[in-house]
């Protein structure tokens, strides 16, 4: 098993064992000041949650992935003539992969995140999102997002020769 693998297990494992501390009808959307806006029962927000943590970052990843089997074609890279020549279109066929299911797992460990927000803003009464640490959460994910672009794009370009 791989550890993107074992990751994806591990975050549903994490949202089903820390949904129990989730009252039955549950907060799960919140305003700009942390107030709950929206209410779900526990029996939906569970799958529901679990489908954003596994299924977004598995169709993310899939889509992604797709870069390794399209047509050269499809492929739209910085410097896509070189780097989809024939001796070295598989190293970046299996780069496009790697970094499909990196971006997936980067993905994964942010719904984490947001749902552990959640169960935290719903132990609270009235149920208040806690807004400090979830901008500081969703910052994070967006440098990493910024950071692992920048390294994507950064890969393909031309080596000087």
């Amino acid at each position: 098993m791989s550890l993107r693998t074992l990751l994806l297990v591990v975050a549903i494992g994490a949202i089903f064992a820390s949904s129990a501390k989730l009252p039955q009808i549950a907060a799960s959307h919140f305003v700009t000041d942390g107030a709950a806006k929206g209410f779900m029962a526990r029996s939906a927000y569970i799958p529901f949650m679990g489908i954003m943590t596994l299924g977004l970052p598995l169709l993310i990843g899939v889509l992604l992935g797709l870069g390794r089997y399209l047509p050269s074609s499809f492929i739209n890279l910085p410097n896509r003539n070189y780097w989809l020549a024939p001796e070295r279109i598989e190293a970046t066929r299996q780069y496009i992969g790697s970094q499909a299911r990196m971006f997936a797992a980067l993905l994964a460990v942010f719904m984490c995140f947001v749902h552990w927000q959640v169960v935290q803003a719903n132990l609270l009464q009235p149920p208040k999102l806690p807004e400090r640490p979830f901008i500081f959460g969703l910052v994070l994910f967006m440098l990493a997002t910024v950071a692992w672009t920048g390294a994507f794009i950064a890969h393909f370009r031309r080596p000087n020769a």
